[in-house]
């Protein structure tokens, strides 16, 4: 997307965000290589793509595959310490890795390796596509000729992304592409992070349009519409409501909100200006899963998580756990992934909303498993199994998944 300027030179400001938002959707995705076969001492906050100790070279080959393959192996300079390893630009890219109860190379903190490396993979295509454009954000300013000075912009500016820092050896290789780099990565501090006080402030309501999950954020209280996975809206209500998922919305609400899925697709409106009440919306993804002919866990796939439930053995739960999730179809289990990275996120805030990863399986077990069995006495003693299977996806989803 070219900068257009006037004859007389003055800057045109551009719809910054539509033009960062079709460079995220252009951005590389993850893709996870894993290790086929079991290795020792595997930290336990680590997923199939631990790798172990492997060196460079045998990481590199593994990544060939494609852009966005990512691994991670343990150092073999310094044991004990582990390298996210990742083909970026046709070329491996490796970032000391470390984690403190969230997963981290630089200041932005994780809850799993797969949103790290999206993230990573999302600022460096754009670092790489839209330096000047972004130098032109740095230098001419343009929220106040967009159409956003409506709002709260103070928080917006407080923003940051963080900067992945290579390990050593990969800085010295670098040589001037590392020096590139730093640089691009300063002017996307400088775009974020400069302020114009010119510009009034203005009150609005904190709203974090929920179908935004995924993908680009923009929070209108925060004034902000940031590329990669920026935790943006965490001040909204939402998350912190009290009983979320637990409590029901209006049932003839939820209704609509099927119907307007059912109508018009992803285009359905389901933004806080239709439904201010957010059970409303989780009621209405419970009804979805709920209604499925063939429930998310699937009929053949359920002995084996029952099983699971099962086992006294952590180690071993987790294995038949694991052992049950290649038993999905592909789309099942992708979509059972992203619900339990959500479900995740919504118990990071269990002392505002008061659902733990236990509560969270009592309404989701039967919700997405159901037994094959007719036996209806059967099927009523499979209900304590059915909570603790959400519930050990839950705390385990970096793990599994």
């Amino acid at each position: 997307m070219a900068l257009t300027l006037f004859d007389t030179d003055e800057y045109r400001p551009p719809v910054w965000k539509s033009y960062l938002y079709q460079l995220q959707q252009e951005a590389p995705h993850p893709r996870r290589i894993t290790c086929t076969c079991e290795v020792e001492n595997r930290p336990k906050y680590y997923g199939r793509e631990f790798h172990g100790m492997i060196s460079r070279e045998a990481a590199d080959q593994l990544l060939s595959v494609a852009e966005g393959s990512y691994l991670i192996r343990e150092s073999q300079r310094q044991p004990g310490t582990y390298t996210l390893a990742l083909r970026f630009g046709s070329q491996t890219r490796n970032f000391r890795l470390y984690y403190d109860g969230k997963h981290f190379v630089g200041e932005k903190r994780f809850e799993s390796i797969h949103d790290l490396v999206t993230d990573g993979l999302i600022t460096l295509y754009i670092e790489t596509k839209a330096a000047e454009y972004i130098a032109k954000m740095t230098i001419n300013p343009i929220y106040e000729h967009i159409g956003y000075t409506t709002l709260n912009r103070e928080p917006a500016y407080k923003k940051h992304m963080a900067v992945l820092k290579e390990t050593h050896d990969e800085r010295e290789a670098a040589g001037q592409d590392g020096v590139s780099e730093k640089r691009l990565t300063s002017l996307v501090r400088r775009a974020t992070l400069k302020e114009n006080e010119q510009i009034p402030k203005y009150e609005k309501v904190h709203n974090f349009k929920v179908h935004t999950f995924r993908g680009p954020h923009w929070c209108e209280y925060c004034a902000n519409f940031m590329w990669g996975l920026i935790a943006q809206g965490v001040k909204c209500a939402g998350l912190n409501s009290e009983g979320l998922y637990r409590v029901s919305g209006f049932s003839d609400l939820i209704e609509d909100v099927k119907m307007a899925f059912d109508r018009d697709g992803e285009k359905a409106d389901i933004s806080v200006n239709m439904y201010e009440d957010i059970n409303i919306i989780t009621g209405a993804l419970k009804l979805y899963f709920r209604d499925l002919p063939i429930p998310l866990i699937t009929y053949d796939a359920y002995p084996k998580f029952i099983e699971s439930a099962k086992i006294m053995d952590p180690d071993e739960q987790l294995e038949t756990l694991h052992e049950a999730l290649k038993l999905l179809p592909p789309a099942h289990c992708e979509t059972l992934r992203y619900l339990m990275a959500h479900l995740k996120r919504v118990t990071l805030h269990e002392k505002e909303n008061l659902m733990s990863a236990e509560n969270l399986g009592i309404v989701f077990g039967p919700t997405l498993m159901r037994s094959p069995e007719l036996d209806a006495m059967a099927a009523l003693n499979d209900i304590r199994y059915q909570r603790l299977v959400v519930e050990l996806l839950i705390k385990n989803e970096d793990i599994l998944f």
